[in-house]
């Protein structure tokens, strides 16, 4: 059986915001200036949340003590969703990402910063982020938290909740509505393709939007 990530990986952010708009619930969509690495970079999937905070008194080997141990918590099968809050580090690295995608994690998103870009990009690891520099953690940042509800923008994101970033931006699905959000999404992602090839076939557009009720 098609796990729900797998489901979701399938489907586009897009079509998720409208199921839950259509839905009467508030979409939950992450601010947009969170960006993959690249346009092409796409991550879905339960979450496991982190929170940390900058930390200037922790030794360098405390802090990668800390650091490492969060890569080790990290569990396989789930988006890495992180609240730093710090916005003078890079909270991803090529290191990090590698061993995040050895160990079965389907993606790594982060309320900060990021770096070795390139070596990620080349690695294919998913990785969402607000800006990119070459200042690490060490000696300066510690996590605090794990699958405790962590705050982005205005939403609030709880350990198991699902989540589907892609190139249009980031959306966040309540973990008690995923299995139904997920199965309707699927069937608007059908009833799209096939409203896109009566377009093509010539048909009028207010027509096809009035025979499948979507555009």
């Amino acid at each position: 059986m098609t796990s729900l990530a797998d489901r979701l990986q399938e489907c586009y952010s897009g079509a998720v915001y409208d199921v839950m708009r259509d839905l009467g619930m508030t979409p939950r969509v992450l601010p947009r200036n969170i960006l993959g690495l690249t346009r092409g970079m796409k991550a879905a999937g339960p979450v496991f949340t982190v929170r940390g905070r900058p930390d200037t008194t922790v030794s360098a080997h405390e802090s990668l003590l800390a650091w490492t141990g969060l890569l080790s918590k990290a569990p396989a099968g789930h988006v890495v969703v992180c609240q730093p809050q710090d916005d003078v580090r890079a909270l991803m690295g090529e290191l990090s990402a590698e061993t995040l995608k050895l160990r079965g994690v389907r993606g790594y998103i982060v309320d900060g910063g990021c770096r070795d870009t390139g070596f990620i990009e080349a690695e294919g690891f998913p990785v969402f982020c607000r800006y990119t520099t070459p200042v690490d953690i060490v000696a300066g940042w510690i996590p605090e938290a794990f699958d405790e509800p962590v705050t982005i923008g205005n939403i609030v994101i709880k350990a198991g909740d699902y989540i589907l970033a892609d190139r249009d931006g980031i959306v966040v699905i309540p973990k008690d509505n995923a299995e139904s959000i997920i199965s309707k999404t699927e069937e608007v992602i059908r009833t799209e393709s096939a409203l896109r090839q009566a377009i093509r076939d010539g048909q009028d557009p207010q027509e096809a939007y009035l025979q499948y009720g979507k555009f």
